[in-house]
């Protein structure tokens, strides 16, 4: 999810409107979590069928998964899933109906399913595991239609939306000499984004410096990273080159960016703009060539306000930002990066006979039961704590037959997270509700929930507000900062031109409301064909 790019986002509306000249932008799709066959994880069947008011089937014989990649499609195949299939169906506003046979072993986020069940669009947006006679786990979530692996995985394991779009974002500016700032939770990758901007960037042969500037003492950070001459402070019995020198013809990162204190922050601007700096008690200006890579996980317009943090910095960092979604956004993910880190620590403890079982007959390497557990967590730490995670469970199952095992005491320290509320959303649209009923706040939402709701109502921030039941100023709050900030006359009208004054494409490009790209047309003297 970056600032430049679409939002993840969804259409909750299954079936085309009249007329409509493309299909929703995100449809419901099948991915596999966990099954005993591990080249299975990661492959993934797009629901089309819904789309066209069909239903399908999920059995052990159909449909067919493959990976995003490409490669052989086949059916789940495992000998122990019943032929009967699970239904699943197009619901009203963005649900699904799922239909069990009479004795089906399935289970929905650790719950049994007997007879049928309605799953609301909020739920699918965050995503939902389906347990199958446990022993696979497939997650029903959002997914482009067309969307395909990248020929280039840039070290990064995952195929959602998210991901697509941030690889999207270091293949447009890796090779531009320009700052990037890097946003996102902490644990989530931020520097692994940062190395792959380097490795693509015409500087990949010179160096790739990385420091976090939380960990610096604040009465240092300056010399540590500008250079200091002699004399410049107590303890300085000789110049002191800097990080910045060190890194000259190379890219510089820095991590935590929000924490860097007032002198550092001016020092830093400097570099920006003049492309040159003073080391610590220099009064002589040296010149620098280093492509500067930063990255917080603060809210740094908040510290702007606070006046912790300087407007201008900001906008010379963000040459370019990325924004990388967090875990719990990228559900689809989990299951091969689980595969990925597991495959690891096999190798380090001497146990990758673990992951061969080509057939499937054997109980299966991850169990259902925590393969959905590890979908349905939070996961607060991201990648980082996944990655520990992994790391202890493989540890402790060390030596052990079978399966892999949550150890009871990390059990119990990563409580389970709730099921998910079971809503069955009207057959009709809510009526307006007075702002004393609303029911939620903003912040009651992920990024993703809120973008699904903002698309499906065409970005009309009162219906989107309505269908969610938080206040609409609030939700416009939002909307003006994460998704669509005021975009310049130039860029506008570009987009203007692109889309060939096409209303549907122009509401897709800049996730506006028709309204009001009507009135900015009117602003500024432009007609629709």
């Amino acid at each position: 999810m970056t600032k430049k790019g679409p939002e993840d986002a969804s259409t909750v509306d299954w079936h085309q409107a009249p007329g409509e000249k493309q299909p929703p932008r995100l449809m419901a799709a099948l991915s596999i979590v966990s099954h005993p066959v591990p080249r299975r994880v990661g492959q993934r069947l797009v629901l089309h069928e819904l789309t066209e008011g069909r239903s399908v089937a999920l059995s052990r014989n159909e449909p067919d998964f493959m990976h995003p990649h490409g490669g052989l499609a086949e059916p789940l195949a495992d000998p122990f899933l019943s032929r009967n299939p699970v239904v699943l169906s197009a619901g009203p506003a963005g649900s699904l109906c799922l239909e069990a046979p009479e004795g089906s072993k399935i289970s929905i986020a650790g719950e049994p399913l007997r007879g049928s069940r309605v799953l609301s669009a909020v739920e699918v947006a965050t995503g939902v595991p389906l347990e199958l006679a446990e022993r696979v786990v497939v997650l029903l979530h959002l997914a482009a239609p067309q969307a395909r692996a990248s020929a280039e995985a840039l070290d990064m394991v995952g195929n959602s939306l998210g991901l697509q779009r941030v690889r999207n974002d270091i293949e447009h500016v890796a090779d531009l000499d320009v700052p990037v700032l890097i946003r996102g939770e902490t644990g989530s990758g931020k520097e692994l984004i940062a190395k792959a901007l380097y490795r693509r960037s015409p500087r990949r042969d010179r160096p790739f410096i990385s420091v976090n500037l939380g960990a610096l003492p604040k009465e240092l950070a300056a010399a540590e990273l500008f250079g200091a001459v002699k004399g410049a402070y107590s303890g300085a019995v000789r110049d002191r080159e800097g990080l910045f020198r060190a890194a000259h013809g190379g890219t510089l990162f820095l991590d935590e960016v929000g924490e860097a204190s007032p002198e550092v922050q001016v020092m830093l601007l400097r570099v920006l703009e003049e492309r040159e700096m003073f080391p610590v008690g220099s009064s002589t200006a040296v010149p620098t060539d280093v492509r500067l890579v930063t990255a917080t996980d603060a809210h740094l317009e908040k510290l702007i306000q606070e006046g912790r943090f300087k407007g201008p910095l900001l906008h010379r960092l963000a040459g370019y930002e990325i924004r990388v979604p967090p875990l719990r956004e990228r559900r689809e993910d989990i299951g091969p990066l689980f595969l990925h880190f597991a495959r690891e620590e096999l190798e380090a403890i001497g146990e990758t006979h673990r992951l061969s079982n080509p057939e499937g007959w054997s109980e299966p390497w991850l169990p259902a039961s925590l393969a959905s557990w590890l979908v349905r967590y939070p996961w607060p730490g991201n990648i980082r704590q996944l990655r520990n995670l992994t790391r202890q469970i493989i540890i402790s199952n060390r030596g052990q037959p079978g399966g892999l095992r949550l150890d009871p005491r990390l059990e119990q320290e990563l409580a389970p997270p709730p099921a998910p509320p079971r809503v069955s959303p009207p057959v009709e649209p809510p009526a307006p509700e007075p702002k004393s009923t609303l029911q939620h706040k903003v912040s009651d939402f992920s990024e993703q929930e809120l973008s699904a709701a903002l698309e499906a109502c065409g970005w009309e921030i009162k219906s989107a507000a309505t269908r969610l039941g938080v206040a609409r100023s609030s939700l416009q709050e939002w909307y003006q900062r994460h998704v669509n900030p005021t975009l310049s006359a130039e860029e506008f009208s570009r987009t203007y031109e692109e889309c060939q004054g096409d209303m549907d494409s122009m509401v897709q490009r800049l996730r506006m409301s028709r309204w009001a790209i009507v009135r900015r047309l009117r602003e500024l003297g432009l007609q629709r064909p």
